[in-house]
């Protein structure tokens, strides 16, 4: 067949066919080296990583459908994220319609971390389970703003594409978000030495039934949430002050007479709790500290949000 004939039939040839595999793996290359991030952007939208996953996979089979050569190698990044923010946006509609019929508190899907996230302050607060309540407030746009530019450093140009709205609109929704998060945000510094305080009391107290430690390092307001998903035994609405929260944790409501351990670990850049009962992971506890003490404990049981809690999960920015 000549190439002519192979044009006008719209039949490949074996060069139309090798120049679009060299295609893939190129632009596949790029979806690779960015996919952290990607990830992260989606997972600070959602709170949710199955979902967030499910996002990057739908990232992906739009980039490979890009004509390259209309992306210039330094704007490769911002386009990336702006796929991934307009269809996490996207995911948000159909997320917060399962909320809506959620059994009991909804919490994010715990991520297990590596220790060196924490180093990186503005990452870790960003990811933080406490931050990532806070993000729920928002609206779908003033959220993805907010993420992009205050964790990401995008210029509001590249924002408004990825929001669909004027630059001047997504300094609007920055504004409005900066102030509404700032209003609720954990304050006051903790050092390393206070987060294993706290997480030595928290243990023994899990392990031992002993109160007088945890009580030590409960602010007296302390609130503590649980998600069991409708599906295994959790608290149904929040439980507030250190008088009723420090019982709840040391009596370990949910494990009943099983045997239960507990392994300090990193959860979303901050101290968290693995609990093991006969040797299977339970559930994980993230821990909100401020100024020394525990001022929010994050209780997740549903097993179906547990399952980046068994390996360490990348995270970027």
């Amino acid at each position: 067949m000549s190439e002519h004939s192979e044009r006008t039939t719209g039949t490949a040839g074996p060069l139309d066919r090798a120049d679009r595999v060299e295609s893939v793996d190129s632009a596949t290359e790029v979806f690779v080296a960015h996919r952290n991030l990607l990830f992260t952007v989606a997972y600070e939208m959602l709170g949710s990583a199955a979902d967030a996953e499910d996002v990057l996979q739908e990232t992906w089979l739009r980039w490979v459908g890009v004509d390259r050569g209309t992306v210039r190698e330094d704007r490769e990044r911002a386009y990336l994220v702006r796929i991934v923010t307009r269809q996490a946006l996207d995911r948000m509609r159909a997320l917060g319609r399962r909320k809506e019929s959620y059994v009991g508190p909804w919490l994010p899907e715990p991520l297990l971390t590596a220790p060196d996230v924490a180093e990186d302050v503005e990452l870790a607060d960003s990811i933080s389970m406490a931050m990532l309540l806070v993000l729920e407030t928002l609206s779908p746009s003033e959220r993805a703003v907010f993420v992009l530019r205050e964790v990401f450093g995008l210029d509001y140009d590249d924002i408004a594409e990825a929001v669909g709205r004027t630059p001047s609109a997504a300094r609007q929704l920055a504004y409005r978000a900066r102030a509404h998060v700032a209003a609720r945000r954990p304050r006051g510094d903790v050092s390393p030495a206070q987060t294993r305080a706290a997480l030595q009391a928290f243990q023994r107290a899990v392990e031992t039934g002993e109160l007088q430690d945890l009580l030590d390092i409960l602010a007296p307001d302390v609130v503590a949430l649980s998600d069991g998903g409708g599906v295994r035994h959790a608290l149904l609405r929040p439980v507030v002050g250190s008088d009723k929260v420090a019982p709840l944790l040391a009596g370990g409501w949910w494990m009943r007479d099983a045997k239960r351990s507990v392994e300090p670990v990193q959860i979303n850049g901050g101290p968290g709790l693995l609990i093991l009962v006969d040797g299977e992971v339970d559930g994980v506890v993230a821990v909100r500290l401020e100024s020394g003490y525990v001022t929010g404990a994050y209780h997740v049981r549903n097993p179906e949000k547990l399952s980046h809690v068994a390996r360490e999960t990348a995270v970027s920015r």
